[in-house]
């Protein structure tokens, strides 16, 4: 092992123990659920990967921890492995850590804050202040940058969001023209996605073409995505339909119906709001490499 990814794990041990350290400090409680599971939620985009004949490897922990919920948790994170087939990149992996919690009680904009104060907690710590470099430039984690998809594709593509769907280069657009101004100086959170890319989110009650969702980026890495929760069983197993649906022509895996979830919703999901950060990601950032490969250990 050269000594720099020697060190980038050294320091991806100690972005573990400040992850921790912060959420403990909150009073946060650390869970486990399984890795292999019955119900995967179905998403249009993300392929889950059947390990056997009646389980698939999780994509993200989020369906446990929103049952955990229904218990009577209130404040919970998890750091563990995660699986989507056939990613490989300079980002990507099919298996790669994913840190996730949630909070009964909180908009997604509170959950913003404490999202982006993980974030600047991490940097203090490692390095007694929120400035660091990467990529060649200085960017100051203790400022947020707040900005909407309207705003954002009026601001780099010189038209609104519902024209580029219209055209269907709406995904196109984000990639290529969005993505890569967010987070140049400080991080950037990405709000109010348009309804129909609301995924779990709920809508926005002042506004509801818009969803309660959030993504975070630092230099045009995508680091989070966050919602707050849909907690509404009808709405629910209707966008799930669609998805299955979706999946069904494009010849993705079929999963079984998400009973368990199901019941829980109709158990009642309390109002709370949910964030998950690719761990592999955050930690590149502050390990300054571009490649996800530098702060793995892989054989």
């Amino acid at each position: 092992m050269e000594k720099n990814h020697y060190n980038n794990i050294i320091t991806r041990s100690k972005i573990l123990k400040y992850t921790r350290e912060f959420f403990d400090n909150l009073s946060f409680i650390e869970v486990n659920t399984n890795t292999a599971i019955k119900n995967p939620a179905p998403e249009e985009y993300i392929e889950s990967i059947n390990c056997s004949n009646s389980r698939f490897l999780r994509c993200s922990p989020e369906i446990a921890m929103k049952i955990l919920l229904t218990e009577g948790f209130q404040k919970i994170y998890q750091i563990g492995p995660c699986f989507r087939a056939d990613e490989f990149g300079r980002k990507h992996r099919e298996e790669f850590t994913m840190l996730e919690f949630y909070q009964v009680g909180i908009d997604y904009m509170e959950l913003l804050k404490i999202s982006c104060d993980l974030i600047k907690y991490i940097a203090e710590k490692l390095y007694g202040n929120s400035l660091i470099t990467y990529s060649g430039k200085k960017i100051d984690l203790a400022k947020v940058e707040i900005i909407s998809v309207e705003e954002a594709f009026l601001k780099y593509c010189n038209m609104s969001y519902s024209e580029a769907e219209e055209k269907n280069i709406f995904d196109e657009l984000m990639v290529t023209e969005i993505e890569p101004n967010l987070g140049i100086n400080c991080i950037t959170a990405l709000v109010d996605y348009p309804a129909n890319r609301a995924s779990l989110a709920r809508l926005k009650k002042s506004d509801r073409r818009f969803a309660e969702r959030y993504e975070l980026y630092i230099d045009g890495v995508e680091l989070a995505n966050a919602f707050g929760e849909l907690t509404d069983l009808t709405i629910q197993k209707q966008r799930f339909d669609e998805a299955n649906k979706f999946r069904a022509a494009n010849n993705m895996l079929a999963y079984p119906e998400c009973t368990d979830f199901f019941a829980a919703l109709t158990k009642g999901l309390p109002d709370s709001s949910g964030c998950a950060i690719g761990f592999d990601r955050l930690t590149m950032i502050f390990c300054n490499t571009q490649n996800i490969a530098d702060v793995l250990i892989e054989f």
